[in-house]
């Protein structure tokens, strides 16, 4: 694997990232006039016509996640949210549009728990797949916030593609053959609220196969609507009476598994109606002499992804000579080691500030950092991983308690989002991930309007975990609260070399986003890789302080031993991420894009 990569990194170095010169025998040459990588093919194609036609950045990415609601409808949609990073070419500026999914008014901190079994959740495949697990949905209004403000063309210039798709349809591509068996569109056969999914994707009870024809009519519908009436159309109930969108969501939330009657949503028209996009400033970390720029709360993607690297900057990866190659047992070793250790602060610290105040800035202060880097032995396994405490670096946070309560293991977290990212010729960059959760969300379908509802809610904790006993505190930072935002391990990424981004990239994965994004990063920084090359190279990813390590395909096996008598454990491998990048030349601006191969990829050029 190693010899491979040094044969394709042959190329020109700027600023210790690899350049790819020889991308065009790859089939991605370098460009200057815009670049759109995507999961989808149709949906970069999408965006490279707007970007052909004189859009930005951001026009082309409404038009791309517009498009992915319709060709990926598993992972991605109007009934979802997610987070969108924004570079402007012009002014410098980097910031986020939080369109993450909020809680209704009218959840509890108990909501998720068993009436059966008090203090213990309802179990995940009810949890997950009943109304009350549906968050506010955040994407059209964080779309319509991004065109409206930093955009070129118009919402319903946004939607055309997306419409085109549903109406004339396309051909159904593997990625999707594979997922319409999901049991998470089994549920509950002949129930009215979960048959519409499976009338769209079982069409005369028969799961669609690959190369088969896909037409979404009444998501063509639902498109057409907000086109013409904005995003009022889905979160101004009676805003349309013959075509209300706004209210059928809100219908549909209220129902449930049938194992699961208490499992009704609590979303109502108030709570569409009083949603709003938050337009964040990024959280940033140094490594190696770049600025890494990424997802702050409430996602938990950018502090963990920083907090990694940091921990484990002390050592040499990349150097060869010191047993710190691709792939080797240190480099893993560490890398797994610093996994844990940041898994466990992102456990007890990590939520939505604008409700639980947490130590943001502590997490990755230098000083806190050099307190927790000694905690990493090159040569043994760590017994156990605990949160540490960074409030005393942190001058916004509570006072320091006695004893910090020990972090529980996460809970589940939805694979199956989608990640996009778009540079243009003007300098604007877009790197944006979107989800529905889980693959196909709740399974609810609204029905008439053709969209698919997420099941966000589970990314907040099963029980609630908030603690004042100084002698076993827990500041509750991902309880459920009304209006909140679930934790996200979400974290599109940009690194920047003397004030300049030279990257920018993003996975979906649920929490092991975070591990594939620095990967990714380490790859370009420590491994010299060319963008292609970091995002096809084999991955790790931890995604707690404790359990066994994922792994894919493409390790040497005596490295994997080698880990395992060191006290590691793994996983079977299977594929983690779907890495869709950007490397910009800071010296003259040319482009090169790379698709994730884990999924379909694709990736559009333009001179």
């Amino acid at each position: 694997m190693v010899a491979a990569l040094r044969v394709f990194a042959a190329g020109l170095l700027f600023a210790g990232l690899a350049v790819p010169v020889i991308a065009a025998e790859l089939g991605v040459p370098g460009v200057r006039g815009g670049v759109v990588a995507t999961s989808e093919p149709l949906a970069a194609q999408a965006g490279a016509r707007v970007l052909r036609a004189g859009g930005n950045a951001i026009d082309a990415a409404a038009a791309v996640a517009f498009a992915l609601n319709v060709i990926e409808p598993q992972s991605s949609g109007i009934g979802g949210g997610g987070f969108m990073m924004i570079h402007m070419g012009e002014s410098g500026e980097t910031f986020i549009v939080d369109s993450r999914e909020t809680a209704p008014a009218a959840v509890t901190p108990r909501m998720f728990e068993d009436p059966a079994k008090p203090g213990g959740a309802i179990v995940w495949p009810l949890r997950s797949t009943s109304g009350f697990a549906v968050g506010v949905p955040g994407m059209v209004k964080g779309l319509a916030t991004a065109l409206e403000r930093w955009g070129t063309i118009s919402l319903a210039d946004a939607l055309a593609p997306a419409i085109r798709f549903a109406e004339s349809g396309f051909h159904v591509t593997a990625r999707l053959e594979g997922s319409v068996t999901s049991a998470r569109l089994m549920s509950d056969p002949g129930a009215p609220a979960y048959d519409a999914a499976r009338a769209v994707f079982h069409p005369g009870g028969t799961p669609l196969a690959e190369n088969d024809l896909l037409m979404q009519p009444d998501l063509a519908r639902t498109l057409r609507a907000i086109a013409a009436q904005g995003p009022a159309a889905v979160y101004t109930c009676g805003f349309d009476p013959a075509n209300d969108i706004a209210q059928a969501i809100v219908d549909t939330q209220r129902h449930s598994r049938v194992a699961n009657p208490a499992g009704a949503g609590r979303m109502t028209c108030d709570d569409l109606a009083s949603y709003d996009v938050a337009i964040r400033q990024p959280v940033r970390g140094s490594y190696r002499g770049y600025e890494i720029v990424s997802m702050p709360p409430p996602s938990s993607g950018g502090l963990t992804v920083i907090q990694i690297l940091k921990l484990i900057e002390p050592f040499p990866l990349g150097d060869e000579a010191q047993g710190f190659g691709f792939g080797a047992p240190k480099t893993l070793h560490v890398t797994i080691e610093a996994m844990r250790l940041a898994f466990a602060d992102r456990a007890l610290w990590m939520g939505d500030t604008d409700f639980v105040a947490l130590p943001v800035k502590g997490l990755i202060d230098a000083r806190y950092m050099a307190r927790r880097q000694p905690l990493i032995d090159a040569g043994a396994r760590r017994g156990e991983a605990l949160a540490g405490d960074p409030r005393p670096f942190d001058t916004a946070a509570l006072p320091s308690a006695t004893k910090l309560a020990r972090a529980a293991l996460p809970g589940e977290e939805g694979r199956n989002t989608t990640h996009f990212t778009v540079a243009d010729r003007h300098g604007n960059i877009v790197t944006y991930t979107n989800t529905i959760e889980s693959a196909w969300g709740t399974g609810l379908m609204v029905p008439g309007f053709g969209f698919l509802l997420n099941n966000e809610l589970t990314d907040f904790n099963r029980l609630p975990r908030a603690n004042p006993d100084p002698d076993s505190f827990n500041p509750g930072a991902n309880d459920v609260a009304p209006a909140k935002r679930p934790r996200s391990s979400m974290a599109p990424t940009m690194i920047f070399k003397n004030g300049k981004p030279i990257a920018a990239f993003g996975s979906p994965g649920g929490s092991t986003i975070i591990s594939s994004v620095v990967n990714t990063a380490i790859n370009l920084i420590d491994h010299k890789m060319t963008v292609q090359e970091a995002v096809d190279a084999p991955r790790i990813a931890q995604t707690g302080a404790e359990g066994p390590t994922r792994r894919e395909i493409g390790f040497d096996f005596s490295a994997i031993e080698a880990l395992e008598a060191m006290g590691h454990s793994f996983r079977a491998p299977r594929a983690i991420g779907s890495v869709q990048a950007i490397v910009i030349d800071p010296n003259n601006g040319v482009l090169h894009g790379a698709a994730d191969r884990r999924r379909t990829g694709g990736v559009v050029s333009l001179r």
